[in-house]
């Protein structure tokens, strides 16, 4: 359902409504907490009515035979708005079964698994050996996510197992973009992956043709990545969430659909663009008188460096009328799909806000010599830090013995550290 300006008032009614009277008639369990999550949630759409507050403050609202009509569209539109709030990336927190740990009689795998949009859903029940890969897919993106801003006041946080990074991904920022890239790419990576080791059944070792600057004395063979059959899948699961979604042109929904679409292809193309020609030598005592070269994969590390770079230089996008993405500054060249781009700006991570989900950065370590993003004066926002000491065990005085061990010693170093207030 679409939520014009009237409909988000007449489920604003409902809230209330339910809260007051329907929650005792029918004992729905849904707390005072999940009603004002609802409120926010739906307040975020358009401005709340001082007339709305004023119901808010327990009062039973009036006209309850026009709130009765729209108490099913409200549960419905809460529904979809919390169902929203969750993700595919939830299959990362939370350890998917493969085929052969199945129990026969047991509920369907794809049934269980939180945060599956009704076609990510379908193709999990033709692709049920797929879903173990994207969940680690997903939690490659995550930690390659989280490396890539353990520097930045933001620095790519999980907070719970559902949404996984919190409502901070309902805004359609930078730090969004990259999140969606690096997470469609690391599905690309792991899928690709799993068709070479054969643990996939519908696809197997890279059918790339020869390339054409090949040596013609080297072979081309070997068992390749597979990251055709990668980044087809990778594009059907990761954007069919997206593509079921029905919103007028025009609107902010739309704008948010074509711009998550957009930084998903740029994560999976990264991968794509990135794999690259490895061979192996063959011969006597290393003469490598043969070559046997084949389609492999870049270190992801290489790949969250290049979305890395791309973040840096996203573009900021507005929506049309005609329902298209356009530069909100037209002086700069148009993104390539190759590239990421946003809607919103970033919101402020230095404080702690619950309706942004920005964690804030007080009690983050910082770096009091540096003067870049992990340096204590931009970390902490200005607001000082505090000093403690810690000790710190490493392996040093390592000797090699023969054969064949490195031997180390165990030194402890008492350091200062900092932290934000």
């Amino acid at each position: 359902m679409h939520l014009t300006r009237r409909n988000v008032f007449l489920m604003m009614y409902g809230c209330v409504y339910l809260n007051t009277t329907i929650i005792k008639e029918v004992k729905l369990q849904m707390t005072q907490r999940a009603m004002e999550r609802c409120m926010r949630a739906l307040s975020r759409k358009l401005p709340v009515p001082s007339i709305f507050l004023r119901h808010w403050s327990g009062a039973t609202p009036r006209m309850p035979g026009m709130l009765l009509l729209f108490s099913t569209a409200l549960l419905s539109s809460c529904v979809q708005l919390l169902a929203e709030a969750n993700s595919w990336w939830s299959l990362a927190m939370n350890p998917v079964q493969r085929p052969e740990m199945f129990i026969i009689g047991a509920q369907p795998v794809c049934s269980q698994l939180p945060g599956l949009s009704p076609g990510q859903r379908k193709l999990c029940q033709l692709y049920q050996e797929h879903m173990a890969y994207i969940g680690e897919g997903a939690k490659t993106g995550i930690k390659e996510c989280q490396y890539q801003f353990r520097q930045r006041r933001w620095n790519c946080s999980t907070v719970d197992n559902t949404s996984v990074f919190g409502r901070v991904m309902q805004i359609g920022s930078r730090e969004t973009a990259f999140t969606y890239a690096v997470s469609a790419a690391g599905v690309v990576n792991a899928i690709s992956r799993a068709c070479r080791e054969g643990e996939l059944s519908t696809c197997g070792c890279s059918r790339t043709t020869r390339p054409k600057d090949l040596p013609r004395d080297w072979l081309w063979g070997g068992c390749g990545d597979n990251v055709e059959y990668g980044y087809r899948f990778a594009k059907e699961f990761v954007d069919a969430r997206e593509r079921e979604k029905n919103f007028v042109k025009g609107s902010e929904e739309q704008g948010r659909v074509l711009m998550n679409l957009q930084n998903n292809e740029a994560g999976r193309r990264a991968v794509y663009k990135m794999a690259d020609v490895a061979c192996k030598c063959h011969g006597v005592s290393g003469s490598c008188s043969l070559k046997t070269c084949w389609l492999q994969l870049a270190e992801f590390r290489k790949v969250g460096d290049q979305l890395k770079e791309k973040y840096d230089s996203a573009a900021a996008m507005r929506i049309t009328r005609k329902g298209k993405l356009e530069l909100v500054n037209s002086r700069f060249n148009q993104p390539t799909p190759e590239d990421l781009v946003y809607i919103d700006p970033s919101p402020d991570y230095c404080f702690r806000n619950e309706t942004t989900g920005s964690l804030g950065t007080r009690g983050r370590l910082c770096n009091k010599t540096s003067e870049g993003t992990d340096g204590c004066e931009l970390m902490c926002c200005g607001r000082g830090y505090d000093q403690f000491k810690s000790v710190q065990v490493e392996r040093c005085h390592c000797k090699f013995h023969w054969c064949c061990f490195v031997k180390c010693k165990k030194c402890t170093e008492i350091v200062d550290q900092y932290v934000c207030k």
